[in-house]
């Protein structure tokens, strides 16, 4: 755990979609590490870019990530 904590603002300008969420997965990236928030995104960077939109958003960690 870290001292700061995420707003949901903060997390939706950072890119991710929490409209898709449970209540408990917006506690889970409200309490990311910067480090963590960091490799979040590469990953998620990195999966937009080989594979459509909607594949992920369907196919991955329950679109935990998308």
């Amino acid at each position: 755990m870290t001292d700061h904590r995420y707003t949901a603002s903060e997390l939706e300008d950072m890119g991710f979609p929490l409209s898709s969420l449970t209540p408990e997965q917006l506690e889970v990236l409200r309490d990311l590490t910067a480090e963590e928030a960091a490799l979040l995104l590469d990953i998620k960077a990195r999966m937009d870019h080989v594979a459509p939109e909607v594949q992920a958003h369907t196919e991955i960690a329950g679109a935990a990530l998308f």
